[in-house]
Parts: C-alpha cells; sequence; structure tokens
C-alpha cells in the first residue's frame, strides 16, 4: 500500500472534491452517524488521506486528542443556529466537516 504522505494522486483528488456546504445541507447525514468533525489544528485533506488509507495510528491518536470524532449534539445546534457554512470532505461513508480556520490579518 502507497505511503499516505507520498499518495499525491489521492490527496490531489480529495483536494479537488472538497468543498464548503451549509450545515443544513449535512444535517440528515449527522442524524445516520457518519459526519466527523476535524478540528481546525488538523489539515483536512490529510486526514481524509489517512482515513483512506486507514492509517490506524493517526486515527486513533486524533480520537485520542480530540481533534477529530464524530459531531456532537451541541456542536450540530450551534452550526444549525448559526446558518454555518463548514468544508466537507468524503471518505466513504463518512463526511469530513471543517470550521474554517481564523483569518490572521
Amino acid at each position: 500500500m502507497l505511503n499516505p504522505d507520498k499518495d499525491t494522486e489521492l490527496h490531489h483528488k480529495i483536494n479537488s472534491e472538497t468543498a464548503r456546504l451549509l450545515w443544513a445541507e449535512l444535517q440528515r447525514h449527522f442524524a445516520q452517524g457518519t459526519v466527523i468533525f476535524v478540528s481546525p489544528a488538523l489539515d483536512l485533506i490529510d486526514v481524509a488521506v489517512r482515513i483512506s488509507h486507514d492509517d490506524k495510528a493517526s486515527i486513533a491518536a486524533w480520537l485520542a486528542a480530540g481533534t477529530i470524532g464524530k459531531v456532537s449534539d451541541e456542536q450540530a445546534q450551534a452550526w444549525s443556529e448559526s446558518g454555518s457554512a463548514l468544508w466537507t470532505s468524503i471518505v466513504h461513508p463518512f463526511i469530513l466537516v471543517q470550521q474554517e480556520k481564523a483569518r490572521l490579518n
């Protein structure tokens, strides 16, 4: 299996398929339990590539650190109330979501 750090083809494919979606468009997937949040401290594309490669060590470390995980009811409610748009990447069967990183002035 190709090393996730060297899989530039998959990286480019995932990057080209990443989009911003309104939380309202993702709520039915949340209800199905398939939406995973990715902390803004992580690179969404890198996480998607590593999940695609079933990189158990990275995934376990992120889960333990709380930097990825299932979207909580509180997160979902806050995003719904604010009409948030989130960066999304699909890694079947999951939809990874990430809030936009704060812009530096």
